[in-house]
């Protein structure tokens, strides 16, 4: 999942003598969205060279000292498994091989440094709804193979989708496996797996199979449209809601002008009767998914736009959190210390999800009562590329967010870290330097936040616009859009 930038970052593997030497971190996809509720183990993915070929490839570290559990070494098997299960299919990453040293397991795999979906979408200019048949039939030919060969990938979303290469005609690669489960037909599961806006309704009552990923690629199918989910709210527990309720608008920009065989698709992955809905083998033939078959009409520009916003919005936001928890006094976050302290068990520095549910009590002794759907939140406002792991600053930064403390000095704070010749503006040029240390957004993605948050145009954020983008979530900012 995506990357991050921290104090405790892994250090790479010592290579065994199998493995390619490992040269400097390689980051994996941003999150868009929310990250899994009940998350794998962590990994850290670097870019590494095969000292025989001097060829480029990834390797996935997951930290041994993590895999503490029964079910921590089953999960990381599984994982691998399934990808030499998978291995031969145009549009799932290729697993090369599997070693284990010292420090780390690791997973070593071809390279994507093709960037993210979105990104191809917005760098081509041109996007229409042949493009996003293009882009559907390629992630629901993933879902075919995996449901053919008895996997169910349980966390399908943008980002857990790499391209190839930079070139015109590069696939699209599956690349994270780390949720994914062997199934036979018939079998139930019953474990809170998955992302917020993507999971299914039946995923939520705790009774899925694998439909559930038909239901996943459908919620794909509505942003490559529309640049929005189709299921919003201002937190999770609202997303979970607005999920159960499944009412989908097919009213708002730009749906009117999109094909009828476009919405009626999206409608038949989104049945909420998994039994009703359409299987993969369904989608692929459904006349619209052709080749040809959908309308090739540019897509109005607000669909781009809304893209752009949904990919870049917390990346601002997520520095300018990080900066505010980074410059909190000893005193203003002993009460934090003290809880991330109690949660960290093995003492290791970081701390996962099973950490944190293991932690309630503990937390409830401080007086803090904190429930499960709010440890799935602090998970998702730190641990944005679904790692499983927190670090110290990660975790000040979640919960201080979760918490609503946004003081005026530590808003003033972050704001002044942007500004940085002190002029009382965030100019273009600041905000792409602040950025790109924690190797977040180009120029474009940036042109683009200033341009969602200045509000008065005069092509720079002042303190009062900061202020009004730090307290408005992201999803209130969707919901805004949407109203339009």
């Amino acid at each position: 999942m995506g990357s991050r930038t921290s104090r405790h970052q892994e250090e790479p593997p010592s290579p065994s003598p199998d493995l390619p030497t490992p040269t400097r971190p390689h980051p994996e996809p941003p999150a868009a969205a929310a990250p899994a509720p009940a998350p794998a183990p962590f990994g850290v993915t670097y870019l590494v060279v095969h000292r025989e070929t001097g060829k480029q490839l990834a390797c996935k570290a997951i930290a041994t000292r993590k895999l503490v559990r029964q079910d921590d070494l089953d999960d990381v098997r599984r994982e691998i498994q399934i990808m030499h299960h998978l291995t031969g299919h145009r549009n799932i990453v290729e697993l090369k091989g599997a070693y284990e040293d010292r420090q780390s397991v690791n997973l070593v795999m071809e390279l994507c440094e093709g960037g993210e979906l979105f990104d191809r979408i917005i760098a081509k200019g041109h996007y229409s709804e042949r493009a996003a048949a293009a882009l559907c039939r390629e992630i629901v030919s993933v879902v075919h193979a995996c449901h053919s060969m008895g996997v169910m990938h349980r966390d399908l979303k943008p980002e857990n989708f790499l391209l190839l290469n930079r070139r015109e005609n590069s696939p699209l690669k599956a690349t994270d496996f780390g949720l994914s489960v062997f199934f036979k037909p018939g079998e139930i599961f019953k474990d809170l797996v998955g992302s917020a806006y993507y999971v299914a309704p039946e995923v939520l009552r705790r009774q899925y199979g694998a439909e559930a990923d038909i239901w996943s690629a459908g919620v794909i199918l509505y942003i490559l449209l529309s640049g929005v989910p189709p299921f919003w709210a201002e937190n999770e527990d609202g997303i979970f809601e607005a999920i159960l309720h499944g009412y989908i608008d097919f009213s708002s920009d730009p749906w009117p002008s999109i094909s009828p065989g476009a919405k009626e698709l999206i409608k038949k992955m989104l049945r909420a009767d998994p039994k009703e809905r359409f299987t993969a083998a369904e989608i692929l033939n459904y006349p619209w998914m052709k080749e040809d078959g959908a309308p090739d009409k540019p897509l109005d520009l607000t669909v781009m736009n809304r893209m752009k916003q949904f990919r870049a919005m917390n990346k601002l936001k997520k520095v300018a959190l990080k900066v505010i928890a980074e410059s909190l006094s000893e005193d203003e976050i002993m009460g934090l210390k003290e809880m991330f302290k109690l949660i960290d068990t093995d003492n290791s520095g970081t701390i996962t999800f099973e950490e944190l549910k293991a932690g309630l009590p503990k937390l409830g002794n401080l007086g803090i009562k904190i429930s499960e759907s709010e440890v799935r939140q602090l998970m998702e406002a730190a641990d944005v590329d679904g790692n499983g792991s927190i670090d110290y600053i990660e975790f000040i930064t979640a919960t201080m967010h979760m918490n609503r403390v946004e003081r005026e000095e530590h808003l003033y704070k972050a704001f002044e870290y942007f500004d940085e010749d002190k002029s009382g503006y965030i100019t273009v040029e600041e905000l792409e330097q602040a950025l790109k240390k924690y190797n977040m957004g180009d120029e474009k993605t940036i042109k683009e936040i200033i341009g969602e948050v200045d509000t008065d145009k005069d092509g720079r954020i002042n303190y009062d616009e900061f202020v009004t983008m730090m307290k408005k979530d992201n999803s209130e900012a969707i919901q805004t859009r949407r109203r339009k």
